[in-house]
């Protein structure tokens, strides 16, 4: 029997061997590769594909290396289980792996021209000749390339490999003939595709339950005869599987045979998937599942059957046109990439017209569409349910009612069922979902499973039953979660939560831990957004609507971001890289939503700012546009209202919107969009904020005392407990690691806090600005004493930095003990208390884990009942007594809040760690780690250490900088304070300091394989960006492919460069180029421009050539000046005048006479590679 795990690991390496050598192949077939991209150019030209060549190339070469494995996976499934008589990779026994390295044999000596690729194609063939199995292979995506022999036979031998004992390493026997397995294998075979197509299997607890809530009654109220149901996003075919045998267990109940009620059963079950290897793995499991039912044992001798899976997509192929009833045909032109038959076409349209199953049930994917001409093509078609930016879970809620049949006189309405992503519920796309489409829909059942263990689904989940009726009754029966699962159950079906909505759905008044089951009144779910939160909490936010006093929204608040880049990486930076490139002056501070904590704005970020002090556009300087060009593609094609930058009268090099009224009005209150608990901070002008940190801007004449009354209320932990009520949760600290979106910690949990939610948020008649005014300056006090602000004011200390630290801490005890006193007086104003539970003399300092919360916790951990992961987190101890340093009065005012939760259910709910302010700032160490290093940096990221006498460019080693930087006091000074030593290497500090803090000169250096071909059509998107900027007409430029983590070499160089590979880096690497003797790392300066780059490797060069350096590590150095030419003959075609002709020149002169010095090609140049490192480190020089 086969090891899922183990097998999924091994074909996933196989399948990336595979997709290298497929890119081969087709690079050699010139009539293949022009086939390709004429598809591509019908998919842009028909709006159907936003991709880039390179972008579609890869995706269609996954799904064919995944094609080629898959097809391999079933001719073992079927050899090592004697579902056929030949074999021809292996089989169970060491005579049936004879057997078919026999028959191989035989084979090439009738047929010596061909290689194990035509061999596989013989497996391939046989298995089309059988009726069972023919569906499974003949359409397969992999007949469009072949593979070459090479991969073939690594392929072969794959399958044929022994384990120590001589057996083979992978069995597929199953006498049960079990082809879960595969299900494994269609979610983790490809990450590509797993990111594309959303792949996540549904356990079958889950589709259990779902079948039994609409399969079920759909078959009670109808015949049998005409049956059908439907899964539109089949994936490997749990749904289909599980509805199989039920219908074939109603055919056999009433009386039909086995081969009828088979072949019964599968004209009932359809399938469809966009997918091709997933509708692959679904057909084949039901082939196997109808063999083993009719009492078959071989697909030889199998009856012919018709298995009805398809792939397509559900959302467009048979869809009608919103208001025509006519079909949309334009894309049924192609699917998934590749041209389909008119058949497949015919039988495509029939299986998804609309109103034609009496159940339809599924698992629909949850991602967003990335591809831009699709997702405009899903808002034609789906008009009501693609609002904003919408998940595909939406259009495909509205998708499943539409398969249902229609209630009419004589047929009853059909059913749907799905566990679907419950962003619609709280996102702002969803509110026509909720409000204009589910009302006029029979929901009949909502489930909250975002607190159930459901392996894979890492996405929040709520399970929606429903008819494709008119609404029925006045109630909808729900299940509320309460808590979540609170750890990592033995079996996903026995969680606590699951079990409670399993066994108690139908029981409604029940509750429990878990959850609690009530009749909802229907007209509550036609109001966006959805709260399915039970217990106490439905009653605390009644409290909360019967005491507003008005909404956010009445104050007319201008709410929402500053600045949207488009294109972060373009331009945000450090202030160091602005600095570094020339355009200082055309920044300002950019606020992100990490930067908005506690009251208060750390500034880290700035970003190119193309605009004056009033708003108004100004031309950037050359270096800014220099700066931006390599990006110019991206940044000309960023589309916002459906239109690009140009359509909207914006010059390429600004921002994809900019709202100058929020940024010259001085007053704000930024929030942080995505947090684990509410953070609103007063800002006074001088910065941007992104979408991770909008602004509330009050109407003009707005006071600094009306924005304090409003963080007043906004900071307090009634508000957070609204937020979370209210607001998308996007995860947090997940229980086990299988996937499943259930948090061990709710506290943990980010939410996503919208300025359309916010609007709603009910503000109480008194508001408490003291409190918030109080906070503010702590907040202003403690930023000032932070290592960062001492190390800019001067040279830092261990003196300075220890005085700094004990103000610090105080401020910060201060500033807890201020926030209890905020949150207690919201609470008398919202009702929750009858008089105010606050203090009204000194306030006395409150550190972590003395809150009454906390104490309340302590106790919970201290009798069993909850755990101590709250105060490990946050770095606290905790206590179950009220602490005696405190005054007498202070201590009975928290002795009586102590009460005060204990004995009232909505209290108890407030004060728990999800709605309380987590103090969780930067440790104190790291944060002086951070500011010393910074401070390094900045002394050596200078240009007058990076150049000679001459003022030219001169790299250096770290040998050569510790001389000057040795006689620096001051620098010396810190280097110790950040080393922890007095008695140091400057040699292995600096080392330690600057290693991660360059990037190589040189692509095959910094990217992987992958990583290289997508610079490739960098080079070529520059290449006519040059071109267009000549004068030349060369149409629409796409967009680059951007780059992945995986496509870089070492993490540290992601994370500097981004997805977008910009230098923001301080400093150049020049691996293994350095002075015979110095074994330390050879360094520039980024802040040279290209031709200082060019004339900086000139130097090593010719430095190396004078050492009588080795062609191996020469080559990589003239590379890297080939690769700088273009930019070189870019920027400095002019002369030059302290070399009395143009850079480009000289520098095309020193390549040419590298070049052939070397004896090398510029595709010699281009092809280079680094060595293979060892285990740990640099490969040795040589």
């Amino acid at each position: 029997m086969i090891d899922a795990a183990t097998l999924t690991k091994d074909l996933r390496a196989l399948v990336l061997e595979v997709e290298e050598d497929l890119r081969g192949v087709l690079q050699s077939r010139p009539e293949e590769d022009a086939a390709w991209k004429s598809k591509h150019g019908i998919l842009v030209k028909e709006e159907q594909t936003a991709l880039s060549w390179t972008e579609f190339r890869d995706g269609r070469i996954t799904q064919v290396a995944v094609a080629w494995v898959l097809a391999t996976v079933f001719v073992r499934f079927v050899e090592d289980n004697s579902l056929v008589a030949p074999v021809w990779l292996a089989g169970p026994t060491e005579g049936r792996r004879q057997e078919a390295q026999d028959a191989q044999l035989a084979y090439f000596r009738q047929h010596p021209e061909h290689t194990g690729r035509e061999w596989i194609r013989q497996a391939i063939r046989h298995l089309e000749t059988l009726p069972a199995t023919r569906a499974l292979v003949q359409d397969s995506a992999h007949l469009h390339l072949p593979i070459s022999g090479r991969m073939a036979d690594r392929i072969i031998a794959f399958w044929r490999e022994d384990d120590p004992a001589g057996g083979l390493v992978r069995d597929f026997t199953d006498d049960r003939l079990d082809t879960r397995f595969l299900g494994d294998l269609y979610q983790d075979l490809s990450e590509y595709a797993q990111k594309t197509f959303a792949l996540k299997q549904t356990p079958v607890f889950v589709e259990e339950f779902i079948l039994d809530r609409t399969l079920e009654p759909a078959l009670a109220e109808r015949p049998l005869e005409g049956f059908r149901v439907i899964d539109p996003t089949c994936g490997s075919g749990h749904f289909l599987l599980g509805a199989f045998d039920r219908v074939a267990d109603r055919w056999a109940a009433a009386g039909a045979t086995a081969d009828e009620a088979v072949d019964r059963a599968l004209e009932s079950v359809v399938g469809v998937d966009i997918n091709p290897f997933a509708t692959a793995i679904a057909r084949f499991r039901l082939a196997v599942a109808a063999l083993q039912r009719a009492g078959e044992t071989s697909l030889e001798t199998a009856t012919p059957r018709h298995v009805r899976v398809l792939t397509g997509d559900s959302l467009l192929h048979g869809r009608q046109r919103p208001g025509t009833g006519e079909s949309f045909d334009a894309v049924d032109l192609q699917l998934g990439g590749f041209f389909a038959s008119p058949e497949e076409i015919d039988e495509l349209r029939e299986a998804l017209r609309s109103g034609s199953y009496d159940a339809v049930v599924g698992n629909p994917p949850y991602i967003t569409v990335k591809d831009k001409a699709l997702n405009q093509l899903y808002r034609r078609l789906y008009p009501a349910t693609t609002k904003g930016s919408y998940a595909l879970s939406a259009p495909f809620l509205e998708r499943f009612f539409d398969l249902a049949r229609p209630e009419s006189a004589t047929t009853p309405a059909g059913w749907t069922g799905q566990i679907t992503a419950n962003s619609f519920m709280k996102r702002e796309f969803g509110t026509p979902v909720v409000e204009k489409f589910l009302p006029t829909k029979d929901l009949e059942l909502v489930i909250d499973t975002s607190g159930a263990y459901i392996p894979g689904h890492g996405t929040p989940t709520v399970i929606l039953v429903g008819r494709n009726a008119a609404p029925e009754g006045e109630t909808v029966r729900a299940v509320l979660g309460i808590q979540g699962e609170p750890g990592r159950p033995t079996e996903a079906s026995e969680g606590k939560v699951w079990r409670a909505i399993a066994g108690h759905v139908d029981e409604p008044g029940y509750e429990d831990p878990w959850v609690s089951v009530i009749d909802v009144p229907r007209a509550s779910l036609a109001t966006h957004p959805w709260s399915l939160q039970g217990g106490s909490a439905p009653q605390a936010m009644a409290t909360l609507d019967e005491k507003a006093h008005a909404t956010l929204g009445s104050l007319n608040p201008d709410i929402g971001l500053s600045v949207k880049s488009g294109m972060d990486g373009a331009y945000f930076a450090g202030i160091d890289v602005f600095r570094r490139r020339g355009f200082e002056t055309e920044q300002v501070a950019v606020v992100i939503g990490e930067d908005v904590r506690d009251f208060s704005l750390i500034n880290n970020l700035r970003t190119f700012f193309p605009y004056s002090a009033d708003g108004t556009r100004r031309d950037p300087s050359e270096a800014a546009r220099r700066y931006l060009w390599p990006n110019r593609a991206h940044l000309t094609n960023q589309r916002d209202f459906g239109k690009v930058k140009s359509e909207r009268g914006l010059e390429w090099f600004e921002p994809s919107m900019f709202f100058a009224r929020r940024y010259t009005a001085p007053l704000s209150i930024a929030f942080a969009f995505v947090a684990t608990h509410n953070h609103f901070v007063l800002d006074r002008g001088g910065k941007v904020f992104n979408r991770s940190a909008p602004v509330i801007k009050l109407p003009a004449g707005a006071t600094e005392d009306d924005h304090f009354a409003l963080l007043g209320v906004l900071n307090s932990s009634v508000a957070c407990f609204w937020l979370k009520q209210n607001s998308y949760p996007k995860g947090g600290d997940p229980v086990g690691d299988s996937g499943a979106r259930v948090s061990q910690l709710p506290w943990a949990d980010r939410y996503e806090f919208t300025s359309t939610t916010l609007k709603d948020f009910p503000l109480p008649a008194q508001m408490p600005a003291d409190r918030a005014r109080r906070l503010d300056a702590l907040a202003g006090e403690r930023a000032a004493l932070t290592p960062a602000a001492l190390a800019e004011r001067a040279v830092p200390t261990a003196d300075a930095l220890a005085t700094a630290e004990a103000e610090y801490d105080r401020v910060t005890r201060q500033m807890i003990a201020e926030q209890e006193e905020l949150d207690w007086k919201n609470y008398a104003a919202y009702g929750f208390t009858s008089e105010p539970l606050t203090f009204t003399g000194e306030l006395p300092q409150v550190r972590l884990g003395e809150r009454a919360f906390e104490i309340a916790l302590a106790r919970r951990v201290a009798a069993g009942e909850a755990t101590s992961e709250w105060f490990t987190r946050h770095g606290s101890t905790p206590i179950t007594e009220v602490p005696e340093h405190w005054p007498a009065d202070y201590r009975a005012l928290v002795q009586q809040r102590l009460e005060l939760i204990e004995a009232d259910r909505s209290l108890n709910l407030l004060e728990r760690p999800e709605y309380k302010r987590r103090w969780a700032a930067e440790p104190w160490d790291k944060q002086v780690d951070a500011a010393l290093r910074t401070w390094l940096l900045d002394r050596l990221d200078v240009p007058e250490l990076w150049r000679d006498r001459a003022g030219r460019p001169t790299p250096r080693s770290i040998a050569q900088l510790a001389d000057p930087l040795g006689r620096d006091a001051d620098f010396m000074a810190v280097l110790r304070l950040w080393s922890g030593a007095e008695d140091i290497s400057t040699v292995k500090e600096l080392t330690r300091l600057l290693t991660d803090e360059a990037v190589p000169y040189l692509a095959a250096l910094r990217f992987t394989e992958s990583g290289l071909r997508k610079f490739r059509a960098w080079q070529h998107t520059w290449d006519l960006q040059r071109r267009q900027d000549a004068g030349e007409d060369v149409g629409h430029i796409p967009a680059p492919p951007t780059y992945s983590q995986a496509d870089t070499r070492k993490a540290t160089w992601w994370k500097h460069r981004g997805k977008l590979d910009v230098p923001k880096e301080r400093f150049i690497l020049y691996p293994d180029a350095g002075r015979e003797g110095d074994p330390t790392l050879l360094l520039g300066w980024a802040g040279w421009d290209h031709a200082q780059q060019a004339l900086a490797l000139n130097r090593i060069v010719d430095e190396r050539l004078a050492e009588d350096a080795s062609a191996e590590r020469l080559v990589p150095l003239v590379a890297g000046l080939a690769e700088l030419q273009p930019w070189v003959e870019q920027w400095h075609a002019e002369e030059d005048p302290a070399f009395g002709l143009p850079l480009a020149e000289f520098t095309r002169g020193t390549l040419e006479e590298y070049r052939r010095e070397l004896g090398v090609t510029a595709a010699q140049l281009e092809a280079w590679r680094p060595a293979p490192t060892g285990r740990g480190g640099r490969r040795k020089r040589t």
